[in-house]
C-alpha cells in the first residue's frame, strides 16, 4: 500500500488505478461516450467558475457537516451508483460501502452491481441506498424494491436517464462490452496485470465463478462473461415509462425516493411535481447523451426554477474539494462522486475509497478557508467571482 500512502489527489488514485487495471476494465470507468464531448465540457464549465476569496475573516472552527433526507453526515457528499466497482477490486461494493460509512456518507449500490445487496448491508452499518432502473416488467421493479427493504436499505435512487444502452464505441474495441469478449487483445492485457486477474476474477472463480450480477432476479444474473448475445442489462429497460413511474415506485417504497438523471428544467419541475425527496442533475458523467448540458452549468437553472420544493443535488465531472465548494455555491446541497471513488477502489480497496473521499474533505475545507465561509450555510454564489458574467 506505499503507492497509495505516496498518493496527492484523486488524479494520483486514477494514474495507480490505471496502472493496475486492464485497458479495457480501465476505458470502461474512465471515459465518456461517442466523441466524449460531454466528458470534456464537465470539466470545462467547472474550470471556468473562480471563487473569490476573503480574507481577514474567522474561519478558526470550520464546519463541513450538513443533513441531507433529515440525516446528519460529515460531508455534503454521496458515492454515487457504479456498476464496475466489482470488477475493480473483489467484492468491490462493499468495500466502497465501508469506505462511505467511515468517511460519513451514504452509499448508493447500483443496480448492476456484483456483489449482492444482502452482503453489502452486512458488510457496512452506514446509510445505504439503492439504485433502481425501471423494467418493463413490473413485477421485476417491485421484487427489487421489496429486496432492498427486507435488506433495510435507507432510500431508493430511481435512475431515469438511460434507457437505451449508451453508443460507448471504445468498449467493442477493447472486448469489454458485456459479456466480455475474449480475444488476444485483452487475453494479453490480463495476462500483463496479474494482481488484478488473480485478486479479482481469480478470487471469485475461487469463490463460486464467474462475478454475476447478482441483484438482478433468479434466472437473469448472467455472468459478465456470458453467451455473445447478452447484453450489458439483463434485465430490460422501460421504453414506455412517463412520469406516473414515479408515482408507482412510491407506492411501493415509502423511505425517502431519489429521482437521478435529470437533464433539463422542464424534467426537474416533473420530478418535483411527482413527489421526489430529492433529485440529481446528471449527464451521467459524460457517459449517456453526448451533446447534453454539464449539469454544473444548468444547476443554478434547476434550482432557481425548483424553488425549494425539493433538494438538488448533482454530480458528472467532480474531482477536487474545489469542484464541490462551486456546486454548493450554485446552489446544490450535496455533490455525487462516481469515477473518483472507483479510483480510489481500484488503487488500493476500501482503504483508497476512504482514500479519494479524504481528499474530497481535506479540500473542501482549506477552499471554505480561503473563500471565507466557516460552514456550507455561508456558501453561496457571492463566493463566486464575476458569477453574473459567466452564468447570465
Amino acid at each position: 500500500m506505499k503507492a497509495l500512502e505516496r498518493t496527492c489527489n484523486i488524479d494520483d488514485l486514477r494514474r495507480l488505478a490505471k496502472q493496475r487495471l486492464p485497458r479495457g476494465v480501465y476505458e470502461f470507468v474512465a471515459r465518456g461516450t461517442e466523441d466524449e464531448v460531454g466528458l470534456g465540457h464537465n470539466r470545462t464549465v467547472l474550470d471556468s467558475i473562480k471563487i473569490k476569496p476573503r480574507v481577514l475573516t474567522d474561519v478558526s472552527r470550520r464546519d463541513t457537516s450538513t443533513t441531507l433526507l433529515g440525516r446528519g453526515q460529515k460531508l455534503p457528499l454521496i458515492v454515487g451508483p457504479t456498476g464496475a466497482a466489482g470488477l475493480l477490486w473483489y467484492q468491490g461494493e462493499a468495500q466502497l460501502a465501508r469506505a462511505a460509512a467511515a468517511a460519513g456518507v451514504p452509499y448508493v449500490l447500483a443496480m448492476s452491481s456484483i456483489t449482492p445487496l444482502e452482503d453489502v448491508r452486512a458488510a457496512c452499518d452506514g446509510q445505504l441506498w439503492f439504485q433502481l432502473y425501471l423494467s418493463p416488467e413490473q413485477e421485476i421493479s417491485d421484487g427489487m424494491i421489496d429486496r432492498a427493504r427486507a435488506a433495510r436499505f435507507d432510500a431508493l435512487v430511481l435512475t431515469v436517464d438511460t434507457v437505451v444502452s449508451p453508443n460507448r464505441e471504445y468498449n467493442s474495441r477493447n472486448g469489454f462490452s458485456v459479456p466480455v469478449t475474449v480475444n488476444r487483445r485483452n487475453i494479453f492485457d490480463f495476462a500483463l496485470h496479474p494482481r488484478w486477474t488473480l485478486g479479482v476474477i481469480g478470487r471469485y472463480l475461487a469463490n463460486g465463478g464467474m462475478p454475476r450480477f447478482e441483484n438482478y432476479p433468479q434466472g437473469m444474473r448472467n455472468s459478465v462473461a456470458g453467451r455473445q448475445k447478452q447484453r450489458w442489462a439483463p434485465v430490460k429497460r422501460d421504453e414506455s415509462a412517463d412520469w406516473r413511474a414515479v408515482a408507482q415506485v412510491r407506492k411501493r417504497w415509502s423511505g425517502p425516493l431519489i429521482v437521478k438523471g435529470i437533464g433539463c428544467v422542464e424534467d426537474a419541475l416533473a420530478a418535483a411535481q411527482a413527489g421526489a425527496d430529492a433529485i440529481i442533475v446528471s449527464n451521467h458523467g459524460g457517459r449517456n447523451v453526448d451533446s447534453a448540458v454539464s449539469p454544473t452549468q444548468l444547476l443554478p437553472r434547476v434550482v432557481a426554477a425548483v424553488a425549494g420544493r425539493c433538494p438538488v443535488w448533482v454530480d458528472s465531472g467532480f474531482v477536487r474539494g474545489s469542484d464541490v465548494f462551486k456546486a454548493l455555491a450554485l446552489g446544490a446541497e450535496a455533490v455525487l462522486l462516481g469515477r473518483a471513488t472507483l479510483y480510489g477502489l481500484a488503487a488500493g480497496g476500501e482503504a483508497g475509497g476512504l482514500r479519494s473521499l479524504t481528499f474530497f474533505k481535506e479540500e473542501l475545507d482549506r477552499c471554505m478557508a480561503f473563500a471565507g465561509t466557516p460552514d456550507l450555510a455561508a456558501i453561496n454564489a457571492h463566493c463566486l467571482q464575476d458569477f453574473g458574467l459567466v452564468y447570465r
